[in-house]
């Protein structure tokens, strides 16, 4: 690794964090969304803080000193493991969050702060209150010229932690999760889905639609396939091209989808419909979301197994359907369920 270094920070309490929170990049490329701990997790956080327990180390890219082309947020600091600990802090410092109710103060077991926030102890019981904002956390600088590097941390840090295959892909640099990130930021992704991108749901989609746009064609998207494809050395023309033809049909899609579509509650859904979008001439876009929901409607009958007046050829090809979904990263499945979806449409 080239100019690369990691060392303790100077301890600094962390009242003295939360004065310099707007000095921190939370969301550099490589990292996680956050907001995935529940409250009764962030609490218990603040609970071991104030019993002075020890509390996993914390790393920041440190750009206090020089310039660096990896500070894009141009910061002092940018996270890399420890997202969900600081915001946990922070919603702590700015009463967005409350004790658990079983918290207890080691120190003077006699004292009732389990339900309160920040500013209840700071009102009640200032000694406690003292001891939150006066612990120091471990926190380690790290020094670095190459993203590699920093996505290199990142990856090792989160080895022993449920990332999903799209959170580890976006911390692998290069221009497919660049490209992929930047798909994802597109209006179809933050105003027409309907389901959670915690978990980088959305990159993923976004990922399997440029792998298809590259490919020129439908092909398999698990997991290792997606994978091959964000580190492979891939032809940037050809990229950009596949990035450009994905954003045109998502703008497309954005017109055929409403804000929060049921119809996008399942991220499996995105790579068959953008497919099927992309297939149908303009004048057809106008009808596609009728067709979709009554292709829904038509496929809850069938699961429920309702008296419908649907003909053996669309029962035969709805259970097709719910047989192929049952694998939606098959190259089988994504090839065959457009199919039918055309089949359909064109009869309707």
């Amino acid at each position: 690794m080239r100019n690369f270094k990691i060392s303790p920070h100077t301890p600094r309490t962390l009242i003295w964090w939360y004065n310099r929170r707007d000095e921190i990049d939370f969301d550099p490329p490589y990292q996680r969304r956050g907001r995935l701990w529940s409250a009764v997790d962030k609490a218990y956080l603040i609970d071991s803080i104030i019993n002075g327990f020890d509390v996993p180390k914390l790393y920041l890219a440190d750009f206090q000193f020089g310039q660096s082309s990896l500070n894009k947020a141009k910061l002092p600091y940018a996270i890399i493991d420890g997202k969900q600990r600081l915001e946990a802090v922070f919603d702590f410092f700015e009463n967005k969050l409350v004790l658990n109710e079983d918290c207890i103060f080691r120190k003077d077991p006699s004292l009732k702060i389990g339900g309160l926030s920040l500013k209840d102890l700071r009102k009640s019981y200032g000694k406690v209150a003292e001891e939150f904002e006066n612990a120091s956390l471990d926190i380690m600088s790290v020094h670095a010229e190459d993203e590699a590097d920093i996505n290199e941390i990142f990856v090792r840090l989160n080895k022993s932690k449920p990332l999903t295959g799209a959170e580890v892909r976006n911390a692998v640099a290069g221009p497919v999760s660049e490209l992929a990130r930047l798909i994802a930021s597109h209006e179809f992704f933050v105003e027409n889905i309907k389901f959670s991108v915690a978990r980088a749901a959305d990159l993923n989609a976004a990922t399997k639609l440029l792998l298809f746009e590259y490919e020129g064609k439908q092909t398999a998207t698990k997991k290792i396939d997606l994978d091959r494809f964000a580190k492979s050395d891939v032809e940037r023309p050809r990229l950009e091209l596949a990035g450009r033809r994905a954003l045109d049909t998502l703008s497309a899609m954005s017109d055929v989808f409403i804000p929060k579509d049921p119809l996008l509650s399942s991220a499996g859904m995105v790579p068959v419909y953008y497919w099927f979008v992309r297939d149908l001439p303009v004048e057809a876009l106008s009808s596609i979301r009728q067709f979709l929901l009554h292709f829904e409607e038509m496929r809850k009958k069938s699961r429920s197994q309702e008296e419908s007046n649907l003909s053996d050829e669309m029962r035969r090809l709805v259970a097709r359907f719910e047989t192929l979904n049952r694998s939606t990263n098959d190259l089988q499945s994504h090839v065959g369920r457009v199919q039918i979806l055309h089949e359909i449409f064109d009869s309707w």
